[in-house]
């Protein structure tokens, strides 16, 4: 991949079929633009949303995007999160591989109170309002679909102003939608988490998992963000100013670009040392050692801290897993 951020083809695509369906017609020469293979420039997915959506001339277009979309839209990591075998596992696995699917925003997981919050952060300014709701009403119904309709979630929550027809929202998601909230997140409890899923299938899930790997691996880390990301990911223990100093620049600037980026530090290393936990967790490691790589002081430090992300207690969360 090249340092610009991109989209896989098939959520291009997908967009195209929509498009064709519903008679909206594209400027000429845009289609024949879209690349045939590899991945799509995020550039080139700005106009394609930017004329589809100006032709569509329905505000709620891309609601309507967003529940049309197929597990085949979702490139391989639709596959992947389809053949987990609970809710829980397909949420972990949607927060580190959905990069491949697109480079144009970031999805973690936080609780709040009795809720779990499905956050999503959009980076992208063309049609935000479109393409953020096309991405909540596609996780929301893939969820309900790889559930067999067992997963309801208690809300939509969404930072756009409450627009004047916002009974159509929830009459076409079927759940209660917040406007002009903090960010955009599916809310749901905390408990349906351990859903089993319909189609699960552990074998096929390892061997997509390695193909998602690989797939990852050619992505390199667009925007400082992914490049934090990335660095983390490699030494958990780096604090901001050793990233900056990789980074080639100063702790201040870093600061910056991330901001510009509408994340920060904290939040990231937040995410992804949680990933990193849930991962060890997950294979058996005990908490001790988890605590260790992760560069706490002590057990009990990295308990609270893992609490706080999951909801739950490291020892409990690796046993249920």
């Amino acid at each position: 991949m090249t340092a610009d951020p991109t989209v896989t083809l098939r959520f291009t695509r997908a967009i195209l079929q929509a498009a064709e369906q519903r008679g909206i017609a594209l400027p000429a020469g845009l289609e024949g633009r879209c690349p045939a293979d590899g991945r799509t420039p995020l550039a080139l997915q700005d106009e394609l949303w930017e004329a589809f959506c100006a032709a569509a001339r329905d505000p709620l277009i891309g609601l309507k995007l967003g529940l049309d979309l197929q597990v085949g839209h979702l490139d391989l990591v639709g596959m992947l999160l389809m053949s987990c075998e609970t809710q829980g596992e397909a949420l972990d696995l949607l927060l580190e591989y959905h990069p491949i699917v697109g480079e144009g925003g970031d999805f973690h997981l936080e609780h709040r109170g009795g809720d779990s919050l499905l956050i999503y952060e959009p980076r992208y300014s063309v049609r935000r309002r479109e393409r953020v709701e096309a991405v909540m009403a596609c996780v929301l119904n893939l969820t309900r679909w790889i559930t067999g309709n067992h997963f309801q979630a208690r809300a939509v929550e969404l930072t756009e102003t409450p627009p004047a027809d916002t009974d159509r929202y929830e009459a076409l998601l079927g759940t209660p939608v917040r406007f002009g909230r903090p960010a955009n997140a599916l809310v749901f409890d905390p408990e349906l988490m351990a859903i089993p899923l319909i189609q699960a299938n552990a074998d096929l899930r390892d061997h997509l998992k390695t193909l998602a790997d690989q797939a990852l691996d050619t992505l390199t880390p667009s925007g400082t963000a992914g490049q934090v990301r990335a660095l983390l990911r490699e030494s958990p223990h780096r604090g901001k100013e050793q990233v900056a100093e990789a980074l080639g620049i100063g702790g201040r600037h870093l600061v910056r670009r991330l901001q510009e980026e509408g994340t920060s530090f904290k939040l990231l290393r937040a995410t992804v040392l949680q990933q990193i936990a849930e991962e060890q967790l997950a294979h058996g490691e005990t908490v001790a050692r988890v605590a260790e790589r992760l560069g706490f002081s002590d057990e009990s430090a990295f308990a609270k801290a893992f609490k706080r992300w999951a909801g739950v207690t490291p020892a409990r969360y690796r046993d249920t897993t």
